[in-house]
């Protein structure tokens, strides 16, 4: 299906379309390159230079006849660029880890995008403890009565919106949570990976001061790579992830760990 604004974004140049093909393959994970030649009304030649364009930029890796996210590309990203990729994945993953939350409940959040999305039933279950390193997670809940939140500080990093370093490690090791949810950029071989070897300290010292760790992850995450072994996927008690995830991989995923779900997209 064409695209309705393709001939306004037409006119106004390659940089403009380009900007509209990489904010499609963030939020998708991936798209085929002729589907998006279609819906922006160009040439196939036209797409392929547009994502060669972004891939030498960083933000898309070209495949066969296909373009998808770069992980590295939504780690450097903001929050709103992250927040935008997989949200339908994104959403049904949390409405399944959200049975999980009880009344009374200290909760360890990461600063993904995907455990932001469990914010609004972490509030409906008053009385409850959120500790986070992220700030979105502050702005989300706001003054909601029985909520308490425990802002983790540390080196801020703006474009993460979140604190990072040793005295935000300090501080997760004065709490102990019930449970911890997270995500992280990569899967592969048993283990999560993740770019930020910054990132990665952090979480680490989350999962060691929680009685249950959950791990938050689309199938797109499922084969990428990141330089940095965050920790191996058998360290979870619970891994939530949706759909799309094809039947090999989900095998070994739960080879990896004894309870896993899977949540129907669009339910």
């Amino acid at each position: 299906m064409k695209n309705p604004e393709a001939g306004a974004i037409r006119d106004r140049g390659p940089g403009a379309r380009r900007e509209q093909v990489r904010a499609r393959v963030l939020a998708q994970g991936s798209a085929r390159l002729d589907e998006l030649a279609t819906l922006f009304d160009v040439s196939l030649m036209t797409m392929h230079r547009d994502v060669d364009a972004l891939e030498a930029e960083g933000w898309l890796i070209k495949t066969r006849g296909a373009a998808t996210a770069n992980p590295s590309a939504l780690v450097e990203a903001g929050v709103r660029d992250r927040t935008s990729a997989m949200s339908a994945q994104k959403a049904a993953i949390t409405a399944v880890a959200a049975r999980l939350i009880t009344r009374g409940q200290t909760v360890f959040l990461d600063d993904s995008t995907t455990a932001l999305g469990l914010v609004p039933a972490l509030v409906s279950h008053p009385p409850m403890t959120i500790a986070t390193n992220f700030l979105p997670v502050v702005a989300e809940v706001g003054e909601v009565p029985g909520v308490q939140i425990q802002l983790l500080g540390g080196e801020y990093h703006a474009r993460q919106e979140a604190c990072f370093g040793r005295q935000t490690i300090e501080a997760i090791a004065l709490l102990n949570a019930d449970i911890f949810f997270m995500s992280t950029t990569a899967v592969r071989d048993g283990k999560c990976l993740h770019r930020s070897e910054a990132t990665v300290m952090v979480r680490q010292a989350f999962m060691a001061h929680a009685s249950r760790r959950v791990l938050l992850v689309d199938h797109a995450k499922f084969g990428r790579r990141a330089a940095h072994v965050l920790c191996d996927v058998s360290e979870f008690d619970i891994v939530v992830t949706d759909d799309g995830i094809d039947p090999e991989t989900l095998a070994d995923l739960r080879a990896s760990c004894s309870d896993v779900r899977v949540a129907p997209v669009g339910d």
